[in-house]
């Protein structure tokens, strides 16, 4: 394709107005659609423009993206409406906020601090912040509720300083920006982390692409929570203010459906378009508001363009020719950034010097005028007013507003529009002059002169003074401090005994997965009278791969507008059921939004005081290595409940493949500080975890704490055992238990350590261990290799800096003095029990599912790897040869005997994957 076919970017292809070849012909249909609207109204004219637009492509004629309009607002000057607020008052205010912002930036970069941080990104969005904080954000004070605000992350300094002319805030909290440690108790973190900072973060939104689908799904467990009954949140609302650079993360763009879908207007994105990414432009040659305009539309949302501040309205009134529209219409981005790093004058020359018509336009006006006056609308408090106040009236649908402002706006000419802003992290003495003279902050050239460059001061007004006042009062009667969490818990009546009595008593002569197993327990959790409603079943479109279609007819599945058709199973017992007031949120094919939604109602308790227990369950591969980021993100806003990694497991998932094969997730999982993993064989022991688990995030006891549980469940059959009555409960929820202790007799002994499905293997090779080889083996359920590590790994930290007050790590106690080496397998690679290696008081030998996964059934596959029952036989004769108990001779013997080298002859497993 040659470069004149190039097909221009969208937003600059739009028609022109200025070279109409019969305008009044043009005018005349305008008249009429006009007409058509008045008289008959916005919905039969929005018909006739389809059918006409349909009939235009039926004759083949190419016609411009209906998706975007005009780079122009929005918004027209005779519909903004009057400014509630004192709009001078709001500058001084906002001055003073944006001084306060980069001094936190510059005097942490004092010599021997230097800890970075951001001045560009706040500049370039406060005017925004501020109309919110004035006119907007609900407290949670507020009589209906508090809002929702997802901050952009980059921007947090301009947070703090306004937190500290708030009064939440002190210098000494200020000049603790990014160095937690090292000024502990007056340390703050660099972005918005909940964990961090817990009674003034609510939502961790710095990386990227996070906070835009946790945002939908916050807006939309909000609706949950009001269609089901539990609390009225029709008066809240969920702001997220985004980067048009984070835009172009995937997770950013890949939600929108979901909240045109729920109708959800009680969310507004607010995308902060100063058209930079960290190292340039977002898009030099094309128009990213007009991108993201198209897209938005298209994905059914409500689109508020804020382009243009006042400066620019008479410019449009009087160039009625529509000359300077196209003029707009065809600059690219890479150029508007260039215009705000330059002058009156280059702008004058290079952008309305493009036409004559349009530099006649500015003829009037100084050089100071065009760069002064003529500014971007997303730093015009009036213009942000409308558009606001416009996204929280529009009902039916989610709004976003595309604000077009300037990075490092009023840093000074060093700051403003340049590539580098974003990294740059300090001023020189004249630019700290020139931005006080800017802002019109009272201090003097002394103040700024005196002691060290680091040293220029914070300004906060007299607390009496008109400013304060005013601002104080603003957040006043809005309901309070934004942003806040709550930091209370209230505890939850927990579920008796009768909940768990599935888990103990078994299943019988029947074979069901621990997937299974666990599901009959949620139906009972979900059936208890105090905490059951409080169940939020989350599923990715796989409810009948793990049994969980049994939910449908009773709780049924979440859908904001109902059921609407006739459904196709409608006569079967198990009948896919949707309805506003359903219980199950049912994602589709969306693991990313389904974390989101997980974090969302297992945050409840923060949010809305009031406690939810998410129970998200998918395909264990697709959960910590596919959205590893986002339980990262549910980890620092302290998220609580039960995340279910089924058909978990290198071999379980018979067939499946390479990518469905999960021999990892507990290592990854491990990462995350807020997880609590465990890897049960039973549903018995299923049970006692989740109910112990409960506690320790809902109840009163004193172990409550802000985890998340994520438990490895199978889609293997086999008998699930009754509970045994002296079942050790302590071990099993430390990390092991002996299952089947060693026949009591002369010979050596061996200890067979599993967890998951390989506890099975294990009783098999207990049992050809004693019949073949003369060896006592006691096998040992491992629940939580991971449980058994952290408590080992406490232990030592302990030990470290308490050389006179030694701590045993539980392990190390619970395996004092047995006999014989150990010898341990799972279903996961090598790296899962070998977490322990160091506690193990013996020789410890290892099996694992290393490698990529493949297809073939449970036997040929644990064979393979080497992690089946002969294969532990094996290594357990290999360790007692090693330790002189047992012939070399024997290792041979049991290789030919148990055929160890054929895939074909591997016993451990079932066939079929029936859950």
């Amino acid at each position: 394709m040659s470069p004149h076919e190039t097909p221009r970017p969208i937003g600059l292809n739009l028609p022109s107005h200025s070279q109409d070849p019969d305008p009044e012909e043009t005018q005349e249909w305008l008249d009429s659609f006009d007409a058509m609207l008045e008289q008959r109204g916005p919905e039969r004219a929005g018909e006739v423009v389809q059918s006409v637009l349909q009939h235009a492509r039926d004759e083949d004629i190419e016609l411009p993206d209906s998706l975007t309009t005009d780079y122009i607002n929005t918004i027209p000057v005779d519909q903004q409406g009057e400014y509630p607020g004192d709009v001078e008052m709001e500058k001084k205010l906002r001055n003073i906020n944006r001084w306060n912002a980069a001094m936190v930036v510059h005097r942490a970069q004092a010599p021997g601090i230097a800890v970075g941080g951001h001045l560009s990104s706040y500049a370039s969005i406060a005017n925004m912040y501020e109309v919110g904080f004035n006119h907007f954000f609900r407290g949670r004070q507020h009589p209906g509720g508090g809002d929702h605000v997802f901050f952009q992350g980059h921007a947090s300094p301009g947070i703090y300083a306004r937190a500290f002319m708030m009064g939440r805030l002190s210098q000494e909290e200020l000049d603790g920006f990014r160095q937690e440690k090292s000024k502990a108790g007056h340390g703050m973190p660099s972005y918005p982390h909940p964990r961090a900072m817990q009674h003034f973060w609510e939502f961790p939104t710095v990386s990227m692409g996070i906070g835009p689908v946790a945002a939908i799904e916050q807006a939309s467990f909000d609706r949950y929570l009001l269609n089901r009954g539990l609390k009225d949140t029709s008066q809240q609302h969920t702001w997220a203010f985004l980067g048009d650079g984070e835009m172009d993360e995937v997770e950013s763009r890949g939600a929108l459906h979901i909240a045109a879908k729920e109708h959800l207007d009680n969310l507004t994105f607010v995308v902060n378009c100063n058209l930079q990414r960290l190292d340039g432009p977002v898009r030099g040659n094309g128009k990213i508001i007009q991108e993201l305009e198209s897209q938005f539309r298209g994905a059914g949302w409500n689109v508020i363009k804020v382009i243009w501040g006042s400066g620019w309205d008479p410019l449009l009134e009087k160039s009625t020719d529509g000359a300077l529209i196209d003029l707009m219409n065809s600059t690219p981005d890479g150029d508007y950034q260039t215009y705000r790093a330059e002058d009156g004058g280059f702008i004058r020359d290079n952008f309305f010097g493009r036409d004559p018509r349009t530099k006649a336009l500015v003829e009037d006006l100084s050089d100071d005028d065009i760069w002064w006056k003529l500014n971007r609308g997303g730093h015009d408090t009036k213009k942000l007013y409308a558009a606001f106040k416009m996204a929280t009236e529009t009902k039916g649908k989610p709004t976003v507003v595309l604000v077009h402002t300037i990075k490092g706006y009023r840093l000074g000419k060093n700051f403003a529009g340049r590539n580098a802003t974003h990294q740059m992290k300090k001023f020189t003495l004249e630019d700290l002059k020139a931005l006080r003279d800017t802002l019109q902050i009272p201090i003097s050239d002394e103040q700024l002169e005196s002691g060290s460059l680091y040293d220029a001061p914070y300004y906060l007004p007299d607390a009496d003074s008109p400013e304060m006042k005013y601002l104080k009062q603003r957040r006043s009667d809005l309901g309070g401090p934004v942003p806040s969490r709550r930091t209370e818990h209230k505890p939850l009546q927990l579920p008796g005994d009768k909940a768990f009595e599935v888990a103990k008593r078994g299943s019988g002569k029947q074979e069901i997965a621990t997937t299974m197993a666990l599901v009959r327990l949620l139906k009972d959790l979900m059936r208890d009278k105090e905490t059951g409603k409080l169940w939020v079943p989350i599923i990715p479109d796989e409810a009948r791969t793990f049994g969980m279609d049994s939910l449908f007819p009773t709780a049924k599945i979440y859908n904001p507008d109902g059921q609407n058709y006739l459904s196709v199973d409608r006569d079967l017992l198990l009948a896919y059921k949707e309805s506003t007031s359903g219980q199950i949120k049912h994602m589709g094919i969306n693991e990313i939004s389904s974390t989101a939604a997980f974090t969302a109602a297992g945050t409840s308790y923060a949010t809305h005081d009031l406690p939810m227990i998410p129970f998200y369950i998918f395909y264990s591969m697709f959960g910590f290595q596919r959205t590893g980021d986002f339980f990262w993100a549910a980890g620092d806003q302290m998220a609580k409940g039960f995340v279910i990694g089924a058909t978990a497991g290198k071999t379980t998932l018979a067939g499946e493949g390479l990518q469905h094969m999960d021999g990892h997730s507990p290592i990854l999982a491990n990462t995350n500080p807020g997880a609590v993993i465990y890897d049960p064989a039973y549903g018995y022991e299923l049970g006692h975890i989740i109910r112990d688990g409960l506690k320790r995030m809902y109840g009163e006891d004193d172990r409550l704490q802000e985890v998340f549980y994520y438990l490895t469940v199978y889609n293997e059959p086999i008998i699930q055992p009754k509970e045994p009555e002296d079942l050790d409960v302590e071990g099993l929820l430390k990390g092991m238990y002996v299952v089947s202790p060693a026949q009591e007799g002369e010979g050596p002994e061996v200890q067979l350590m599993a967890s998951g499905v390989g506890v099975p293997w294990a009783l098999h090779a207990q049992e050809m261990l004693g019949k073949d080889w003369g060896v006592r083996a006691s096998v040992w359920s491992v629940t939580s290799w991971t449980e058994m590590r952290k408590d080992a790994l406490e232990a030592e930290k302990h030990n470290l800096l308490h050389p006179e007050d030694q701590r045993t790590p539980w392990i190390s106690e619970r395996l004092q003095g047995l006999e014989g080496p150990f010898v341990a397998t799972s279903d996961y690679d090598f790296a899962v029990p070998d977490m322990i290696r160091q506690w193990i008081p013996g020789r410890y030998g290892v099996l694992g599912a290393d490698g990529w996964g493949f297809s073939d059934t449970r036997p040929a596959a644990r064979r393979f790897l080497k992690i089946d029952s002969h294969s532990m036989v094996v290594k357990a004769l290999q360790m007692l040869v090693q330790e002189s108990v047992k012939d070399p001779s024997v290792l041979r013997e049991a290789i030919d005997r148990y055929d160890l080298l054929n895939v074909n002859a591997g016993e451990s497993g079932s066939f079929g994957g029936e859950s």
